[in-house]
């Protein structure tokens, strides 16, 4: 059986969305995260948790993601998940920043990787959300780390 998402994906921008609809990236739940947080949406249902560890330097070593809900939240988190891995808060925050950017209506910065794909979310504005919860999910990470390497 083919998955089919939920939205119509035409060309280069819908094939990476497929591929990682399809085959998401950092599925393998980590047994010993330094941080673990769940967002969820209310409205249409759509749940995702990461699960974050970090190496003495502050950076992401390794980070799943479990998700439930639409084909944009799940290719959106397997593409978030792949390259954040290796990032230091700064590099991750500015990722955050040209991905919001891009959905607002920029065309993108080759930072995004595979994110670009997700331009095409911005023809179906109630989809934002679908392709931010996992960035929320992230950020609340990333403020419970530094709270946690404060104490």
């Amino acid at each position: 059986m083919t998955l089919q998402p939920d939205l119509p994906l035409n060309g280069l921008y819908g094939d990476v969305i497929l591929k990682h609809f399809r085959n998401p990236k950092c599925r393998e739940p980590l047994k010993q995260p330094d941080v673990e947080i769940e967002e969820f949406n209310p409205f249409c249902g759509d749940r995702v948790k990461l699960k974050i560890q970090f190496d003495r330097l502050g950076s992401i070593c390794r980070i799943s993601n479990e998700v439930e809900g639409c084909s944009i939240l799940q290719a959106t988190a397997s593409m978030m998940s792949e390259i954040l891995v290796g990032k230091n808060r700064e590099s991750i925050l500015a990722i955050d920043r040209h991905f919001r950017s891009l959905l607002q209506g920029d065309n993108g910065s080759e930072a995004l990787g595979d994110l670009v794909a997700m331009k095409v979310v911005r023809d179906y504005p109630v989809r934002i959300k679908c392709a931010l919860l996992p960035w929320l999910a992230l950020e609340e990470g990333l403020d419970q780390y530094e709270r946690d390497c404060e104490k």
